[in-house]
């Protein structure tokens, strides 16, 4: 008998632990090489762990919601039990049979996906003498694992008390519902807590005509979207204009620590993204360095991949700066929190049409109102002003952009 372990990956030096969520495979069954077999929660991303072998799960070290740290074992595998695991992982969905009838004819086919228990977890229910149908299911689309079996019928006032997010109710009668916060969530909550609490939060206010950038893009959108295979929106611009003020207003793009001022000589920007498990701000390296393309490509690719949680810890860690555009959700106006160690961050809203005054005469113009919160403990009022200021005119005349004027 071979064994290879199944261990915890690498995590970065910000991230000391780890929640294990469902294991997609079960003592007994088959795995390939690099097939996925569980998901591992940071506090920044969600890590799949594939299996290293090909070859049968022989045990499952950690369940699932258990908290592990980086190298940790998980699970073993046997990779010279394919023909021997055949057998017995047909045996227990057989023997399972005349208690979950609908779930028989898998015995002779698919045992491991198409029955409603994994067979480690069919056997055990048999042996107890346990309908599987009375037995609510923890794992991947209600599947009952080997854990679910061994408390069926031995615990039953844990069982009933085990659906955390199920609705109970209030004194007044009126449903209410508990669940737990996720690594994520709890995370984003912590570094808010700190960022009010360490930095001295201040924000200016701007607005700013999109007419230009709205012009330019109608104009070239189509031949953009041919020559580069993505879409030309609006957060480049704002990228590529922050940038702008960031190299007249270097203090912006600085970070404290300590007693110290540290001074970025690059430009690595966050972008606020939202994702199924909450907000995560994957950073644009070098965005100095980008071409519009290049920054239109990166934002596209780091939104489908946060809807996936399939973004790396090193493409949510540093960033000397960062932008938040609430204007997709139909935001018109917010202050935004810094996201430490940085000392500022840009709020964009929503581009809506509003009378404006142009010389003397008022006009209707599509505006956007612009926030920057800073830090003032090395941020003057000055500086965040005119680096306000800064963003505002390279918008209204993205010809200074090309020009770096």
């Amino acid at each position: 008998m071979a064994i290879t372990d199944v261990v915890v990956p690498q995590l970065s030096e910000s991230v000391s632990e780890a929640t294990l969520l469902n294991w997609k495979k079960q003592p007994g069954e088959a795995v390939e090489a690099d097939e996925i077999l569980i998901e591992v929660e940071t506090d920044k991303v969600v890590l799949e762990v594939p299996a290293p072998a090909s070859g049968v799960i022989k045990e499952i070290v950690k369940d699932d919601g258990s908290t592990v740290t980086s190298g940790e074992v998980l699970a073993r595998i046997d990779t010279e039990g394919k023909a021997a695991a055949a057998e017995p992982a047909a045996e227990p969905a057989a023997e399972a049979a005349p208690a979950a009838p609908a779930a028989a004819p898998a015995a002779a086919g698919t045992p491991s996906t198409s029955a409603i228990a994994s067979p480690a977890a069919g056997k055990i229910l048999a042996d107890k003498g346990v309908d599987p149908a009375t037995v609510e299911g923890s794992g991947r689309g209600g599947r009952i694992t080997k854990g679910d079996a061994l408390e069926a019928g031995s615990a039953p006032a844990k069982k009933a008390a085990a659906p955390a997010a199920a609705p109970t109710l209030s004194l007044d009668g009126r449903a209410e519902q508990r669940v737990p916060m996720s690594r994520l969530r709890a995370r984003v909550a912590e570094r808010l807590l700190q960022s009010q609490s360490e930095n001295a939060i201040l924000t200016t206010f701007n607005e700013v005509s999109m007419q230009a950038i709205m012009d330019l893009r109608k104009q070239y959108k189509d031949k953009f979207e041919k020559e580069h295979g993505v879409k030309l929106g609006f957060t480049s611009f704002f990228v590529k204009a922050a940038v702008a003020a960031l190299k007249k207003y270097p203090v912006v793009n600085a970070s404290v620590d300590g007693k110290d001022i540290i001074y970025h000589g690059y430009f690595d920007i966050g972008i606020a993204v939202g994702s199924p498990r909450g907000l995560v701000v994957p950073i644009l390296r070098n965005a100095d360095q980008l071409s519009i393309a290049e920054i239109e490509k990166q934002i596209a690719d780091f939104g489908n991949r946060a809807r996936d949680g399939k973004l790396g810890l090193e493409e949510l860690t540093g960033g000397t700066f960062s932008i938040s555009n609430g204007g997709v959700f139909g935001s018109m106006l917010s202050t935004p929190i810094i996201n430490p160690p940085q000392s500022a961050i840009l709020g964009i809203h929503a581009t809506k049409e509003r009378p404006v005054v142009e010389n003397g005469q008022i006009v209707i113009r599509p505006m956007n109102y612009l926030a920057l919160s800073y830090d003032h403990r090395i941020i003057d009022g000055r500086e965040a002003v005119l680096a306000l200021v800064a963003m505002k005119e390279a918008l209204e005349d993205p010809q200074r952009l090309l020009l770096d004027i």
